[in-house]
């Protein structure tokens, strides 16, 4: 189970942010400027630039945006691979 749920503005909203926390974890969504705010952990919410450049990264390769493999773990395979080869380069 995950620790922190990170998103965007565009999930902020009270269920949102309550269903995170029925589920165990914490969320770290920014609010809206119409919104009350709230406590959002900028430290984690900052790396999730990060993460989305990654993905961002590994679509390049084109078995891994348009998910040609069948299962899941076939999948993880192709997914290790890129991301190796991402390693790799740089």
């Amino acid at each position: 189970m995950p620790v922190w749920v990170v998103a965007d503005r565009g999930y902020s909203s009270h269920a949102f942010r309550q269903h995170v926390w029925d589920l165990g974890a914490r969320p770290a969504v920014p609010t809206r400027r119409d919104e009350a705010p709230v406590a959002c952990p900028m430290p984690i919410y900052n790396n999730r630039n990060r993460v989305e450049r990654l993905w961002a990264r590994l679509k390049e390769w084109r078995a891994v945006a348009t998910r040609y493999e069948k299962t899941a773990s076939s999948f993880l395979g192709v997914l290790c691979l890129a991301a190796t080869a991402d390693w790799l380069r740089r």
